[in-house]
């Protein structure tokens, strides 16, 4: 019973991303709608864990399928920080349909069921949580970054409708953006970390390479945002870069098994 939440969660995010396309056109109650669908999705999906957690034996979401239903519900709850300010709401335009297809997949691959589940001990459950939480701020960041380079591209042309978004300044969104990544680094590092414990030399794999490639990424670029004012467009290409190498490489190796 508990895997039909997965169906008022998909309809909410899906109603949520449509109401975020018609906000481009500057429309208040667009906005106001996307946010509520937003927020029905995640108080569905969030029962829809509560339900995995409460019932299963050991740590629900240790499959590729579950991992994706996790991560989906940590992307919403990211966007969730800041879309309730009117100003960042359009951020869901870049969030919520990447959300929409996580819990899609994970629906399809059985990690939405409520069912045993094999335990791999609490350093593989927390190694998890932090990996796939970086990968969510790593999302958001992305948005953010999306955010800015559409902004400035409209402000270039001199686009009188951009008054009509109320959209935050380049600054505040270039700020916004390497905090966001910043947060996703830290918690990539620990999951790093908290893996090495239980690393073997037979185990190093195309995964770990690609982890630690993302990792010296995003180092890389916030080092460079400190130092030599890596900003604006070049920090928001970065950013989005960062995302895509996440989005294509890994879901072919941390969730292959």
């Amino acid at each position: 019973m508990a895997e039909l939440l997965v169906w008022p969660a998909l309809i909410a995010y899906g109603e949520a991303a449509v109401a975020y396309a018609g906000g481009l056109r500057g429309v208040g109650r667009f906005g106001r709608l996307g946010i509520w669908g937003v927020r029905v999705g995640w108080l569905a999906q969030t029962a829809l864990l509560v339900a995995q957690a409460a019932t299963s034996d050991g740590f629900p979401w240790g499959t590729w399928a579950g991992a994706l239903n996790l991560l989906s519900w940590l992307v919403v709850t990211g966007y969730l920080a800041w879309g309730s300010n009117p100003r960042y709401r359009l951020l869901g335009l870049g969030v919520m349909p990447v959300a929409a297809t996580l819990l899609v997949l994970a629906w399809a691959g059985g990690g939405t069921g409520v069912h045993a589940s094999d335990g791999g001990g609490w350093t593989l459950d927390v190694h998890v949580g932090l990996m796939l939480a970086a990968f969510a701020s790593f999302t958001v960041a992305a948005a953010v970054a999306g955010l800015y380079l559409f902004e400035e591209r409209r402000l270039k042309r001199r686009d009188a409708g951009l008054l009509r978004l109320r959209l935050p300044s380049l600054e505040a969104l270039d700020r916004l953006a390497a905090r966001i990544a910043l947060v996703g680094l830290a918690l990539l590092s620990a999951g790093i970390l908290v893996g090495l414990t239980r690393l073997r030399a037979a185990d190093v794999d195309v995964a770990m390479t690609v982890t630690i490639l993302i990792w010296a990424l995003y180092v890389a670029a916030l080092v460079l945002r400190r130092e030599v004012g890596l900003r604006g467009r070049r920090l928001a290409w970065s950013l989005v870069a960062g995302f895509t190498l996440v989005a294509f490489v890994l879901p072919l190796t941390h969730f292959a098994s």
